[in-house]
């Protein structure tokens, strides 16, 4: 479904990605992993094409993105749903038109039907009965299943989530994290998650890939990865700091 191979990013004389490549298969959930300002975010958005690498490549479904126009690319893009980091809603719009934000520009579609498809999509995420309500009046947790919401409304067949559990408590990401499973299940898609919450990156990853470094570090089942004696995997997923004490 996707295939990056040999890719490098560089913004100025700092490099962020250096010789990155791995495969994800149809239906497949990977895990990215890594410390901050380790390029995960950055590798997110070679996916679809928002940054272009210095070199290398990124195919999805065996096209390369990487030399297409801003015009080929939409139609690559409609293969993909985003969660932002934040959820990223329009604080001046209602929930209905938040979801329903991708349909704006698409007259073809009668309203009624685009209310139907909003209503479903609610209802999967646990919002029955919200779409007249705004971004202020809506939790964190509430939010972030707004922006599921919209992500999944025109079916996608890749979801890529930015750090879905980021400024939830443990009660609301354990909620989000189902939601992620229910939608992978569900609809069958493919699935991209950034996160540092390691319980998520357990639960959710059929696989996880460890950026260090610039590189592409460990790659493993949340088995493998979870069980390595690797001190660098091993540090990071113990969220042990490599700090001298200091003296008072």
């Amino acid at each position: 479904m996707i295939e990056v191979r040999d890719l490098q990013k560089s913004f100025g004389s700092h490099q962020v990605l250096d010789s990155i490549t791995f495969r994800i298969e149809k239906g497949e959930s990977l895990v990215i992993i890594g410390r901050s300002g380790g390029g995960k975010s950055v590798l997110l958005k070679h996916l679809v094409g928002l940054l272009k690498p210095d070199a290398g490549q990124v195919l999805i479904e065996g096209e390369d993105i990487v030399p297409m126009d801003e015009r080929q690319l939409l139609r690559v893009r409609r293969k993909f749903g985003m969660l932002f980091q934040g959820a990223a809603l329009f604080d001046s719009l209602t929930v209905a038109e938040n979801v329903a934000f991708a349909f704006r520009g698409d007259r073809s579609m009668p309203e009624r039907e685009v209310e139907r498809k909003v209503a479903e999509v609610l209802e999967m995420v646990d919002l029955p009965g919200t779409q007249d309500k705004t971004p202020a009046e809506l939790s964190g947790g509430m939010r972030k299943r707004v922006g599921l919401a919209r992500a999944i409304i025109y079916q996608p067949e890749i979801v890529l989530y930015d750090e879905p559990t980021t400024g939830l408590d443990p009660i609301v990401s354990d909620s989000i994290d189902k939601l992620i499973l229910r939608v992978r299940d569900c609809l069958d898609v493919t699935s991209v998650v950034v996160t540092h919450d390691m319980r998520s990156a357990r639960r959710l990853g059929h696989r996880i890939l460890m950026l260090h470094e610039r590189r592409l570090y460990a790659t493993g089942t949340p088995e493998e990865i979870f069980r390595t004696e690797d001190p660098v995997v091993r540090q990071f997923i113990e969220g042990v700091a490599d700090v001298k004490e200091a003296p008072c």
